[in-house]
């Protein structure tokens, strides 16, 4: 199913900004259970970002999205992935977008991805990828519509086996996966790459971040390395639509890793919270 602005169709206007110039946010969220995991984290963070770019989201659109998601869940028979996307709605040529314009709404569900049940549990094997993330912090952490990046990344392998590429900064720093986060243990201690100058910090991210914190794991933000990456004694990613993926194997480094009890006990943590 998808709504353009609450009416059933699948085109938007040529001239609408988030087309034009990629002028807009978005957000994936899954659909188990007859509910739509982590809704209300998500709407938060698409009105924050929206706030970051002068896009103008208001109440009222928020209202008619938290409706359109309502009608789009009473349509779905089967788990799905839910993508919102708004942009900042339809403008002429040209960069200067002015300051009339109605944000578009586009929400679609898409048949939730089939990986292997054995992932979460045994591990997936990962790359590194070649392509650097652009720096920019006042795009740093935002879901935008921009993201050439990860499809240049993403589009460096063909192999199936491998399950995520792992992306790195100008400068070498460990930043996240593709479609993902990254953790890492070392020592007992959970750490995560600060996204001070590019990334996206996810809902599943900032949950585990918050999870910990209240059980009392040590977990730092801070600039990882190659380095950290390779000495780590375990790493995991995560998104809203997977969850948490051990790495078990880097194919660039041969660096295996376990299923660590931090790991275990982050997705216990995961799967008991409200979602």
């Amino acid at each position: 199913m998808i709504l353009v602005n609450g009416q059933t169709k699948s085109r938007v206007e040529v001239l609408d900004r988030g087309l034009q110039y990629g002028d807009g946010l978005f957000e994936t969220l899954a659909y188990r259970n007859d509910k739509i995991e982590y809704l209300e984290q998500h709407l938060q963070r698409l009105h924050t970002d929206s706030q970051r770019l002068n896009i103008s989201l208001s109440k009222s659109d928020l209202a008619k999205l938290h409706q359109e998601l309502d009608l789009v869940r009473q349509n779905l028979q089967d788990e799905a992935v839910i993508k919102i996307i708004v942009t900042r709605g339809v403008g002429g040529r040209g960069y200067y977008a002015g300051q009339d314009l109605s944000p578009t709404r586009i929400i679609s569900s898409h048949t939730l991805p089939s990986y292997p049940q054995h992932f979460p549990k045994n591990g997936v094997k990962v790359r590194l990828c070649q392509h650097r993330l652009s720096e920019n912090s006042t795009l740093a952490g935002i879901k935008h519509l921009n993201r050439l990046d990860q499809v240049l990344a993403r589009n460096e392998w063909i192999d199936k086996t491998i399950s995520e590429g792992l992306m790195f900064d100008q400068h070498d720093n460990l930043i996240e996966g593709t479609m993902s986060n990254i953790f890492i243990v070392k020592s007992g201690t959970l750490l995560t790459p600060k996204l001070n100058l590019s990334g996206v910090a996810g809902v599943i991210r900032a949950t585990i971040i918050r999870l910990a914190s209240e059980k009392e794991l040590t977990v730092v933000e801070q600039a990882l390395s190659k380095t950290d990456l390779i000495e780590a004694n375990e790493v995991f990613v995560c998104n809203s639509v997977n969850g948490i993926w051990p790495i078990n194997y880097i194919i660039d480094t041969q660096q295996s890793y376990s299923v660590g009890p931090i790991t275990q006990q982050c997705q216990l943590w995961l799967s008991q919270a409200i979602k």
